[in-house]
This record gives structure tokens, sequence and C-alpha cells, in this order.
């Protein structure tokens, strides 16, 4: 009997407490090339950001950009701004809109667009030499993309 209350009461939390929202990538609205709503119904994770930004298979942006808070990043790369600042220089809205899709912002920006799925230039489908058909997934999800803001806030002179 306890158990059927604890699972009906949990059943009824789970329905009262909304589902995060997520932005689908054709659904986010640039003004300016700044993206004003988050992405995810959840707030971002700093730490969770870190770790995008250092991961490979994530969105590696410690591969082009450095960051003097993040020491310990092997081979970072020099070839886009530092972010040292960037907070001072940005808004979370303007930095969520570049994290997203920065040629929204620098039209001839060679940063990867991390949360769009159609519009490419016939990309390939994986390492089979044909091109992809359909949308392709974004490289970030939508709350990895708030996690990244979340973090590139903090990061201010």
């Amino acid at each position: 009997m306890t158990r059927r209350l604890w699972s009906a009461a949990l059943a009824a939390l789970c329905a009262a407490t909304p589902v995060a929202s997520e932005t689908a990538p054709k659904d986010v609205a640039f003004h300016e090339g700044a993206v004003e709503a988050p992405l995810s119904g959840a707030p971002g994770n700093p730490e969770a950001g870190v770790t995008v930004m250092t991961t490979n298979a994530l969105g590696n942006c410690v591969a082009c950009h450095t960051v003097a808070a993040l020491p310990d990043v092997q081979f970072p790369g020099n070839i886009a701004p530092a972010l040292d600042g960037v907070a001072d220089r940005y808004s979370e809205a303007q930095l969520r809109g570049i994290v997203a899709n920065a040629k929204m912002t620098f039209e001839g920006s060679f940063m990867p667009a991390f949360y769009k799925t159609d519009g490419f230039i016939r990309p390939g489908d994986g390492f089979t030499g044909k091109a992809a058909e359909g949308e392709l997934p974004p490289i970030l999800n939508a709350q990895q993309i708030e996690d990244v803001v979340a973090y590139l806030t903090t990061l201010k002179e």
C-alpha cells in the first residue's frame, strides 16, 4: 500500500513539473546576431560549459581560442580571439547568438555554427564520400549551448 502511495505521489509530482522546453535550431530568433531567449528550459551550468569547451567530441572551443582561466588545456589554439574578458565585451544574448551561429554576428567567421541543422553547403555523410541526406543534427544541443554561455559569462577582466 505504501509503495503505491509513493508511486502515485511521484507520478503526480512528475505530471505537475513542467518539462524543460527546448528551442529547435530552426526556431532560434536572432536579432542582430543576439539570441535573447535561452534555448533550453534549464539554466546553464558553467562547469558543464567548461567540459563542452574542452572536449574534442563536443565544442572544443579551446582548439581555436585561448582562455587564461583554463591553464591546463593541452594544445590551446590561437587562431581566434582570446576569450578572456568576453563577458565584458558581449551581453549574454550576444554570447548565446555567437555560440549558436557566429555567422549571424560575424558574417565571414570560420567558427562553426554549433546549433544549426540545415543550410550547409554539401556536408558529407560521415566518411562515405557522399552528401548527407536530410537535416544534420546540431553539433551541440540546446543545454550545451546554455552551459557554454553560462561559463563565458564568468570570463570578466
